[in-house]
C-alpha cells in the first residue's frame, strides 16, 4: 500500500526557541498554506511539539475539523549544547559526514533515523494521507534518507514554510516540492 505523506516545513518564526511563536508574517502564511492543502486530502496530522510548528498547522486542522498529534521526535535536530560562532560550517560538515557530533548535539544520523522512525510508524499505520510538521533541519536529514542529492545546499533552500510530497510503497518513493 502507498502513503501520501506531506512533509512540511513551519512558517516564519520569532526565534528558535521550543515556546517562539509564529510572526505576523508567519501567521498568514498558516492561513495560506491551509488553504493550499485544503484541496489534499488528510487523515492524520502530526506536528513538532514546538509552539511554531503547532500555530503552523492549527488553520488546516481547524478547517479539516481534524485532531493533532505531536510526536517529539519531529522537533529540531540539536547541533551543539554550546555556542558555536561558526555554526554554518559546522553544520555543513554534518552533511558530509553523517556520524559528527559537536558536544551536546546530535549526529545528522541520530537525528535522521528518528524522524524516519516516524516515517516508518506512518507506513504501519490505517492512514493513507499524513501530514507532518516539523522544522528545516530535521526535514533536510528525512530528504537526504530519500535522495541522497539532497544536502547542505538544498537545506539553505527551503523556504519557510515549505511543502514537501513524499509518495512511499515498501518497494518504491517518489519526493518532490509542492510548495512554489
Amino acid at each position: 500500500m502507498s502513503k501520501n505523506i506531506y512533509v512540511i516545513r513551519h512558517c516564519e518564526a520569532e526565534g528558535q526557541s521550543a515556546d517562539a511563536p509564529l510572526t505576523e508574517r508567519g501567521f498568514i502564511q498558516a492561513k495560506e498554506l491551509s488553504t493550499f492543502l485544503s484541496r489534499i486530502k488528510v487523515d492524520s496530522v502530526i506536528s513538532s511539539p514546538f509552539l511554531r510548528a503547532i500555530q503552523t498547522i492549527e488553520p488546516l486542522v481547524k478547517r479539516k475539523n481534524m485532531k493533532m498529534e505531536t510526536d517529539s521526535r519531529l522537533t529540531e535536530r540539536v547541533l551543539s549544547s554550546t555556542f558555536l560562532p561558526n555554526w554554518m560550517e559546522k553544520l555543513e560538515a554534518t552533511f558530509y559526514n553523517m556520524e559528527l557530533k559537536y558536544e551536546g548535539g546530535e549526529s545528522s544520523i541520530e537525528a535522521r533515523n528518528r524522524i524516519v522512525e516516524v516515517v516508518d510508524d506512518i507506513m504501519v499505520n490505517d492512514f493513507k494521507n499524513t501530514v507532518i510538521v516539523a522544522h528545516g533541519g530535521i526535514i533536510s536529514l528525512l530528504l537526504n534518507y530519500y535522495d541522497d542529492n539532497f544536502g547542505f545546499e538544498q537545506w539553505k533552500k527551503l523556504s519557510n514554510p515549505d511543502v514537501y510530497h513524499l509518495n512511499i510503497s515498501y518497494s518504491d518513493f517518489d519526493v518532490k516540492r509542492i510548495w512554489a
